[in-house]
């Protein structure tokens, strides 16, 4: 079997995983993510036990149970980069034997949910809102280095969004990719009273999203309206953030299920912010554990 290198795979002396710092025995096979480190602890505080504690760089895990289910909430921190050590640390937490440096038998998966806030471009859509990202658009290069075998829908979603901005005039400076969530997952938790749609994933938070303070932004002043008027099989563009389509397009490579929550904080398009974001977070995390994994 293929040896994986010292420097292809860092295991601490403890055998943990190094960025993540943990062991495969710390880690459940249903896991929530969240960017905030904080985060965390809103999340844990719902379990009716936690068995594990860690915390290295921003990469925090509480691991334990509600009711008989086993659940691990970790940080991701913010950005796609963030993702790419992340999701992979995941993996090779189940597919890889640490000690042995090799690939295990056979394949584990696991169920990989985001919690997260979110920018809206729809009117329709208010803050508090939760949507859902059936499919996910990066911005982001990331993926771009892996050799991603996409779908058919989403090789079609790529051409329709890329003709379209062609259409309206609007350019971008980096090729953009697309990725869909797991449907299982996504049919579990969304049914039929939450908002669906299509995400763009950011590589930051100011110019990559249209913001200008001391420096000008390459996206135009209405690039956000017209991705907003996108249309792809009845999906709209419904929001932007800066990990959903990092998380998808990994999970779907490595094998594992995935999808992406997120809950709105403000609408970019009519200006409208939340007054209390700590509150909508608190909604959505209690309604995601009153659904459940199982």
């Amino acid at each position: 079997m293929h040896h994986l290198a010292d420097t292809e795979l860092i295991v601490t002396p403890q055998g943990h995983i190094y960025h993540l710092d943990l062991h495969p025995d710390q880690l459940a096979d249903f896991v929530i993510t969240v960017g905030d480190p904080g985060r965390v602890a809103q999340v844990s505080k719902y379990f009716d036990a936690i068995e594990h504690r860690a915390s290295h760089r921003e990469f925090v895990t509480h691991t334990g149970r509600v009711g008989s289910q086993r659940i691990s909430v970790i940080s991701t921190g913010i950005g796609p980069d963030n993702i790419d050590i992340v999701l992979n640390e995941l993996d090779a937490l189940v597919n890889i034997d640490l000690q042995a440096r090799e690939l295990k038998p056979g394949h584990r998966s696991l169920k990989i949910l985001r919690l997260g806030t979110s920018g809206c471009l729809q009117r329709d859509v208010k803050p508090g809102s939760l949507v859902f990202s059936q499919y996910a658009i990066g911005l982001d290069n990331l993926l771009h280095f892996y050799d991603y075998p996409a779908r058919i829908d989403e090789k079609s979603l790529l051409s329709s969004f890329e003709k379209h901005l062609t259409t309206m005039g609007q350019t971008l400076p980096t090729k953009p990719y697309a990725c869909a969530a797991n449907t299982d997952l996504l049919e579990h938790f969304a049914g039929d009273f939450s908002r669906c749609g299509i995400t763009l994933t950011c590589p930051g938070f100011y110019a990559p999203q249209g913001r200008s303070l001391r420096t000008k932004s390459q996206l135009s002043r209405d690039f956000f309206e017209t991705v907003g008027e996108f249309n792809f099989d009845g999906l709209q563009i419904t929001n932007f953030e800066m990990e959903t389509a990092a998380i998808l397009g990994l999970a779907n490579l490595l094998g594992h299920q995935a999808l992406s929550c997120s809950v709105i904080l403000g609408n970019r398009l009519d200006g409208q912010f939340l007054a209390d974001p700590g509150k909508a977070v608190e909604a959505m995390i209690e309604g995601v554990l009153r659904i459940g994994f199982w």
